[in-house]
């Protein structure tokens, strides 16, 4: 643990170093991978499932292909680049290399993703029937729903991305530790999995998530399949996507992988180990 902790200190430094151009062309790829991710959920998610929580299983399962794509060729993901914050917490780059990289990976993601929102929302016609129906579905309940009980949508989609994040980040410290390429596939396979089944939320997901389904509401058997009336089609916009998820669930994400695992680690391997301790 202390090792991989450590490791990123200098993943830290060297995320924070990239030229913007590589940096912003590695972060649209790696929207483009958790979208194509996202997409594949939604194809299994389509139908209906006689055993209850079988079909979560199935979604979370083909939905870890997303952080894999990212990890084992290399892209910048937003999210899996909140443990810069153990660079950070150690003083080897400073806010202003912390930020630069934040905000042009999380622009870069949003690009990636729009854009393939766009070519399978309008180009592929994948998405004219029952599987744009479950994209809108799946949108809808991004935009307004809050668990039974809960404080209110914003706070319950808060808490929700926290715990995305923890799991996220913790993948990724998995995939690091892991030698060998199907070390890495178990090692992220798992809590990937987890945060879908569970029901947590992940930013740069719901920038596929929720532009595909507006992108849907073109299509007539699509809105039909969704089974929405069109008050509830006309809250799937651009502008629900951010004051409804996007911000709330960015912030949630930053909060799960920065304190709870980035500051976490730092504090329990890397603040005041000298460099050959890795026990």
């Amino acid at each position: 643990p202390a090792e991989v902790a450590k490791a990123f200190v200098g993943i830290g430094e060297k995320k924070a170093s990239l030229p913007f151009d590589k940096m912003l062309v590695l972060a649209v790829l790696a929207g483009v991978y958790v979208g194509f991710a996202a997409h594949v959920a939604t194809v299994v998610a389509t139908g209906n499932w006689q055993i209850v929580g079988l079909q979560k299983l199935v979604v979370g399962a083909a939905f870890t292909v997303g952080l894999m794509l990212v990890v084992i060729p290399g892209a910048e993901l937003f999210t899996g680049n909140n443990l810069m914050s153990v660079a950070l917490f150690n003083r080897k780059i400073g806010p202003g290399g912390l930020f630069k990289n934040w905000i042009t990976v999380y622009g870069g993601n949003l690009i990636g993703s729009v854009l393939l929102a766009l070519m399978i929302g309008k180009g592929t016609g994948l998405l004219g029937g029952q599987f744009g129906g479950t994209a809108i579905k799946i949108a809808y309940a991004k935009l307004t729903a809050a668990a039974d009980g809960g404080l209110s949508h914003n706070w319950d989609f808060f808490y929700r991305a926290i715990g995305c994040n923890v799991l996220v980040c913790l993948a990724v410290m998995m995939a690091i530790a892991a030698k060998d390429i199907g070390g890495k596939i178990l090692a992220m396979f798992f809590p990937i999995m987890a945060f879908v089944v569970a029901g947590f939320e992940h930013c740069v997901a719901n920038m596929y998530f929720i532009p595909v389904a507006i992108f849907a509401k073109a299509f007539p058997g699509a809105v039909t399949a969704s089974g929405l009336s069109a008050e509830q089609l006309d809250t799937i916009n651009w502008g629900t996507m951010w004051s409804q998820n996007l911000g709330v669930v960015t912030l949630g994400n930053i909060v799960g992988g920065v304190l709870f695992v980035g500051l976490a680690y730092f504090y329990t391997h890397v603040r005041g180990a000298t460099a050959t301790d890795t026990k």
